[in-house]
């Protein structure tokens, strides 16, 4: 009968109802899932494609609404532009190349490009749209034109040579001109090399080259009254490691004794009886187990502003007017053979915002813990004789600070013998070949594959290098790739085995299944020599008729770039701020086992009698980069 179902469409609708509920159907393939799009042949599969330009279009236009609604006001990268502006600019035809440049990081966040904060990438990308290098319609987003960089540098560190791979308008014979002249002197574009289609020159990189600068005061050993320099003697002769430990600081066993009967002594014969015993307690019995978030020695010196607010903004300020005031050119730079560097602008330098006085105060509150009913007089004017329990506070910043620059001036004078020179070269040796370093970074474990990495070489220069009164030797790495804070480490802990008459064989452990806290030295030495694309270079580029990437033409350039906006802000910063010698002084007085893998007790000694048990999981969580940031 018309309108009613018989019993076959009935079981036929039960049937379909069912499929539905559970996924199955005639529209649907085998083994698919009900919401999975199906399969389409290749000519329907482009036919559906979104349009590209209607694409960028609705993400500008959300980026539009953004900025109007307030979210986007404070970004690093350049505007949209206006539709209009986009749609009446000219056409022009793109072309993938290498972009070969150095940089001064003082000041930069890292080379990778952040919306929000102050890059070297995101100052590019601004002097390409500025320069019309990259277009109107791609200046709001930097994957537009697929820019890849060679290698991410952490915060502060520089590069001599460094490459970024995209597509860029180069139509104009003066364009790399263009480019710097939108770009501050930190920053140098040093050539513009067309590539193949599929260049990027990080997968195409070989391998890279770095330097580390470091003063040699660093590989003196700990002061014997720092908490690291009782320790190292202590745990050697409990160990029966006593006369191994003195062979391995024969060199220097006899520095700090000098330089106490030298330089020390006198000036505490001149002090009050009252204030002389207060001194010598403040020099190095530091309170170093500060919180990590506000500790130098965990995230020690990039950030220059972080010690001497001051003084970064002073050298950006001198070195952007054209006039670098510190230090005469150095002869034969790249042989290394310089004899001392005279200062000739002493004259015209002003020094602002002096370390030192962080560290008196430091120095000073430290006896005030150690003697709590010690009362300081700030109004004395030295007539009025004080009571036992109070002390002329303004005669003892004075003659705290007196003693702290006579250690430091001693330091300073350290000039490295070829004995010495020779452990660094032995320690780092050890870190040829591939290991895995897993200790060396953030965030990796023993099992992580990633961890393992190749050095093909890692040398010091022969013949160290004098500049405004302090020696400084040149470490020059070669590896395939590195990982975020790795070569800072593998410095730090060949610096930490030499200075602590460490044995050496704590490194090669350090590659095992265990636990070691290496902190990263100071990354004010470090910089990007230059990337390697040999393979790139005799095979791909050769076949198809281009140029090789090859730094080799810009050398001239190179050289005057990193004399003047490199090497001589780091020794600038140095001998302004002292970082090296903070960061190895805050070490040596850690009150806590975690370095004390540096002694005759290896690294089981890092795990006795913890002053406090979350002290090591806060050290590690200090870390607040993680492992996708910069190299080095």
């Amino acid at each position: 009968m018309a309108g009613q179902e018989s019993p076959r469409d009935d079981k036929k609708r039960k049937f379909d109802d069912r499929d539905r509920r559970s996924g199955k159907g005639k529209h649907l393939q085998h083994g698919s899932h009900p919401n999975k799009k199906r399969n389409m042949g290749r000519n329907e599969h482009f036919r559906g494609q979104l349009d590209r330009r209607g694409r960028n279009e609705v993400q500008q236009a959300k980026r539009k609404q953004k900025e109007g609604e307030g979210e986007n006001a404070s970004s690093a990268l350049p505007s949209a532009f206006p539709q209009e502006e986009v749609d009446a600019e000219e056409r022009r035809p793109k072309r993938k190349v290498a972009v070969m440049l150095g940089y001064s990081g003082t000041g930069y966040k890292g080379m990778q490009i952040d919306s929000k904060q102050k890059t070297i990438e995101g100052d590019l990308f601004s002097a390409f749209v500025a320069a019309g290098a990259i277009s109107k319609a791609n200046a709001d987003d930097p994957k537009k034109s697929s820019l890849v960089r060679c290698a991410r540098t952490d915060k502060g560190v520089h590069a001599a040579g460094n490459v970024i791979s995209l597509k860029l308008i180069i139509e104009e014979e003066d364009i790399v001109e263009k480019i710097n002249s939108h770009l501050s002197p930190q920053i140098r574009i040093w050539g513009l090399q067309r590539t193949t289609g599929s260049f990027s020159c990080y997968q195409a990189c070989d391998s890279r080259w770095y330097e580390y600068l470091i003063p040699t005061h660093s590989f003196l050993p700990p002061h014997p009254s720092s908490f690291m320099g009782k320790k190292l003697v202590e745990t050697a002769e409990e160990e029966g490691g006593i006369e191994a430990y003195r062979s391995r600081q024969a060199e220097v066993a006899h520095f700090w004794s000098e330089v106490e009967e030298k330089q020390i002594k006198p000036i505490l014969e001149t002090l009050d009886d009252s204030i002389r015993p207060l001194v010598e307690e403040a020099l190095y019995i530091v309170d170093a187990t500060d919180e990590p978030e506000s500790n130098p020695m965990i995230d020690p010196a990039v950030d220059v502003s972080a010690i001497a607010p001051k003084v970064e903004a002073t050298i950006v300020s001198e070195v952007e007017d054209g006039a670098p005031t510190v230090g005469a050119s150095r002869k034969n730079e790249s042989s290394w053979d310089t004899e001392t560097i005279v200062d000739d602008k002493d004259d015209e330098e002003t020094v602002v915002g002096n370390p030192e006085d962080e560290e008196v105060k430091q120095a000073i509150d430290s006896i005030q813990k150690q003697q709590p009913g010690l009362t300081l007089n700030e109004t004395t004017d030295g007539t009025i004789p004080l009571p036992d329990s109070v002390v002329d506070k303004a005669a003892l910043e004075t003659a705290i600070k007196a003693l702290k620059k006579a250690y430091m001036d001693a330091k300073k004078a350290y000039r490295i013998s070829p004995e010495r020179q020779k452990r660094v070269q032995e320690a780092l040796n050890i870190y040829l070949g591939t290991h895995k370093y897993h200790n060396y970074t953030v965030q990796k474990k023993f099992n992580d594959r990633s961890a393992q990495r190749f050095i093909k070489s890692f040398k010091v220069a022969e013949k160290p290098i004098i500049i405004n009164d302090t020696e400084w030797l040149s470490l020059k790495v070669h590896g395939q790739s590195f990982m975020m804070h790795q070569i800072r480490k593998m410095v730090g802990m060949a610096a930490l085995t030499v200075r602590c008459g460490s044995d050496p064989k704590i490194i090669t452990e350090s590659f095992g299944n265990v636990v070691v806290r290496v902190p990263k030295a100071p990354g004010l030495g470090l910089l990007l020599e230059r990337p390697v694309f040999d393979s790139y270079n005799e095979k791909q580029a050769a076949q198809h008729g281009r140029d090789p990437i090859d730094f080799g033409k810009y050398d001239k350039d190179i050289e005057d770039f990193k004399e003047q906006e490199i090497y001589q802000r780091i020794f600038r910063e140095e001998a302004q701020c002292n970082q090296f010698n903070t960061f190895f002084t805050h070490i040596d007085n850690y009150k806590d086992p975690t370095f004390l893998y540096l002694t005759s007790g290896g690294i089981e000694a890092t795990k006795k009698k913890l002053l406090n048990k979350s002290m090591q999981q806060k050290w590690e969580d200090s870390e607040d980069e993680n492992a996708s940031g910069g190299e080095g």
